[in-house]
C-alpha cells in the first residue's frame, strides 16, 4: 500500500486509489454502527458544538426531521447491509441535533423498522441526548424498546453552564441534571449507558469535574477533547507547542480514578489505552488502529462519514452518496472510508515511527486535519496524547510488577 500524502493538489485521502488497495489485498470492514440524524436542530446552543459553531454549516440545508418514508428506506438499506455481510449484531444510534426533538412516534418508527429489517441480527439501540427533554414519557418508551441512553454533561454547574446553554444564554445544568436523575432512578437505571463530557481547561480542578460526573453513578464516562485541528487549533493548544495542558488534565483524573477502590465508572479513554497496552484492540475512534465501522445518515438521507469531521472544513463529512440511490457497500469503497480502515498505513510517517503510535493510532481522525495536506498528519493533540499514554503505561506497569505480570504491558 502506498504512503499517504498530498497528491496532485488534492488533500489526502481524496486521491486515494481504493481499487489499487483492493488489488493489493485490502478488504473493507462492514459498517456495524449506524448513526441516524433523526433531527437536525437542537434546543441548546453550546458554543463549542461542531454541528452549529464550527466550519461546516450544512445543517442549514437539512430538513429539521427525517421523513417517515426516509426512515423506512434507511431501515431497508441497513437490513440489506446486514444480510450481505452476515452480521450477527449492529448498533443503531439516534443522534442529532437533539434526537428527542423528533418526538416519540418517529423514534419508535425508526427503532422498530430497523429491527424488523435487520432480523434476525441483534440491533442494540441507543440515543445520545443533551438530557433537557428526558422525562418519564420518553424513558417509558426507551424501556419498552430497550433503547439505552447516553447524556452529555460537562461536570458541575459552573463548568457545564459555561458552554452548554440555551439560545437565550441561560445555563442548562439544572434541566440536564433533572433528566439524569430520572434516568438514574431504579426504574430506568438499566437504560443508562453513560455520560459524555468535553474537557474544559478553564473548569478548574480536573478531579472536581470527574467527581461531579461520578456523583450520578454512570456506568461509563467519555471524556472528549474539544474538536480542533492544525488549521483551527482547539482552546489552549498552539501549533508546535510542546506543552501538554490536556495531557496534564487527563493525567490528574487518571491518577485519581486508577487509585479508587470503590465502585467507579469506566472511563472509556483510559480503559481503551490500558486495553491497547495489554495487547488488545481498540473499540473507540479516539485511540488505536481498529477500522472505523460507522456510517452517518443525515435527516435528508445523505450517507456521510463521522459527523465530527464537520469541525475540519465545510463538506468534510460528505461522501456524495444518499440512502435512496446508494447501498452502504458503495460508501465502504470510498477513499474517505478506506482511509479510516487502513490502520497504520493511513498514519503520517512520524506516527508510524512513534513508539506509542500503535496505542495512539494518530488520535481522532478529525484532529489531524491541516489545510493543504488533509488528514495525513499527527493529531493536533499529539503532545497531550504522548503525555497521557506514557503516564498510563508507567502506572499500569508499576501495578503489574506486584502481580508478576509486567511482560503483559507493551514496551
Amino acid at each position: 500500500m502506498g504512503v499517504p500524502g498530498h497528491t496532485d493538489g488534492v488533500e489526502w485521502p481524496g486521491a486515494l486509489n481504493v481499487s489499487e488497495l483492493v488489488a493489493e489485498g485490502w478488504t473493507p470492514t462492514p459498517f456495524r454502527q449506524f448513526i441516524l440524524k433523526i433531527h437536525s436542530r437542537c434546543n441548546l446552543s453550546c458554543d463549542y458544538c461542531y454541528m452549529y459553531h464550527m466550519a461546516d454549516q450544512s445543517w442549514r440545508e437539512q430538513p429539521r426531521t427525517m421523513a417517515p418514508e426516509l426512515i423506512d428506506k434507511v431501515a431497508e438499506r441497513i437490513g440489506e447491509h446486514v444480510r450481505a455481510h452476515r452480521l450477527p449484531r449492529i448498533e443503531f444510534i439516534l443522534h442529532g441535533g437533539e434526537p428527542l426533538l423528533a418526538g416519540p412516534a418517529r423514534i419508535r418508527r425508526a427503532v422498530t423498522a430497523v429491527r424488523a429489517a435487520a432480523a434476525p441480527a441483534e440491533v442494540r439501540a441507543y440515543v445520545q441526548t443533551n438530557g433537557v427533554l428526558l422525562d418519564e414519557a420518553f424513558l417509558d418508551l426507551f424501556a419498552e424498546l430497550s433503547i439505552r441512553v447516553g447524556v452529555s454533561l460537562d461536570g458541575g454547574e459552573a463548568s457545564h453552564d459555561r458552554h452548554r446553554r440555551f439560545a437565550n444564554g441561560r445555563g442548562s445544568h439544572a434541566a440536564v441534571s433533572a433528566g439524569i436523575r430520572r434516568l438514574a432512578s431504579p426504574e430506568y437505571r438499566h437504560l443508562f449507558s453513560g455520560l459524555l463530557a468535553t474537557v474544559d481547561l478553564r473548569a478548574g480542578a480536573p478531579v472536581a469535574t470527574y467527581e461531579a460526573l461520578a456523583r450520578h453513578a454512570p456506568p461509563v464516562v467519555d471524556f472528549l477533547l474539544p474538536h480542533g485541528n492544525w488549521s483551527a487549533p482547539p482552546p489552549g493548544r498552539h501549533r508546535d507547542d510542546p506543552a501538554t495542558p490536556y495531557g496534564d488534565w487527563l493525567v490528574a483524573v487518571f491518577d485519581h480514578w486508577f487509585g479508587e477502590t470503590d465502585d467507579k465508572p469506566r472511563i472509556r479513554l483510559f480503559s481503551e489505552i490500558i486495553r491497547l497496552l495489554l495487547g488488545g484492540r481498540s473499540r473507540t475512534e479516539a485511540v488505536g488502529l481498529s477500522p472505523a465501522a460507522m456510517a452517518v445518515i443525515e435527516t435528508g438521507g445523505q450517507i456521510e462519514q463521522v459527523d465530527t469531521l464537520k469541525s475540519a472544513y465545510h463538506g468534510a463529512a460528505r461522501t456524495g452518496l444518499n440512502i435512496v440511490d446508494d447501498p452502504f457497500d458503495r460508501a465502504l469503497l470510498s477513499p474517505w472510508t478506506a482511509a479510516r480502515q487502513m490502520g497504520a498505513d493511513a498514519l503520517a510517517s512520524s506516527c508510524r515511527s512513534c513508539p506509542v503510535g500503535r496505542i495512539c493510532g494518530g488520535g481522532m481522525y478529525p484532529h489531524r486535519y491541516r489545510a493543504g495536506s488533509g488528514f495525513a498528519n499527527p493529531s493536533v493533540y499529539c503532545p497531550d496524547l504522548m503525555r497521557l499514554i506514557r503516564h498510563v503505561r508507567r502506572t499500569v506497569a508499576r501495578d503489574l510488577v506486584a502481580t508478576g505480570h509486567l511482560d503483559a504491558v507493551v514496551p
